[in-house]
């Protein structure tokens, strides 16, 4: 029985690292999307654009942010598919431990 519990506790470890991965994941592709957005409208601008820091807005050159959007949607989409390959190896995990705990309590 012991050794039962133990892995149900390890699953349920396992599922909220899974779910907290999905958390993350679901964030940068939310903030990937807005950097995507904001590069649309970005190449649409034919007059200054502006940057805004805290609460001042400054006024950078277009090829700067632009730059700025792209390294940034670099290092998010690198992220996000480290997230994937986490999330892959826990939802295994968890699915090995599944299909124990159920053929142990056969």
């Amino acid at each position: 029985m012991e050794g039962k519990e133990k892995k149900l506790q390890e699953m349920q470890i396992i599922e909220q690292n899974l779910q907290n991965i999905i958390l993350q994941k679901q964030a940068f592709q939310m903030e990937l999307s807005e950097i995507e957005t904001a590069s649309i409208e970005l190449e649409k601008t034919k007059g200054e654009v502006y940057k805004i820091i805290g609460q001042l807005m400054i006024s950078k050159e277009k090829s700067e942010i632009k730059n700025e959007l792209k390294e940034k949607e670099k290092l998010i989409s690198t992220r996000i598919n480290a997230l994937d390959k986490q999330e892959k190896i826990f939802a295994e995990k968890s699915e090995k431990l599944r299909k124990e705990l159920i053929n142990n309590s056969k």
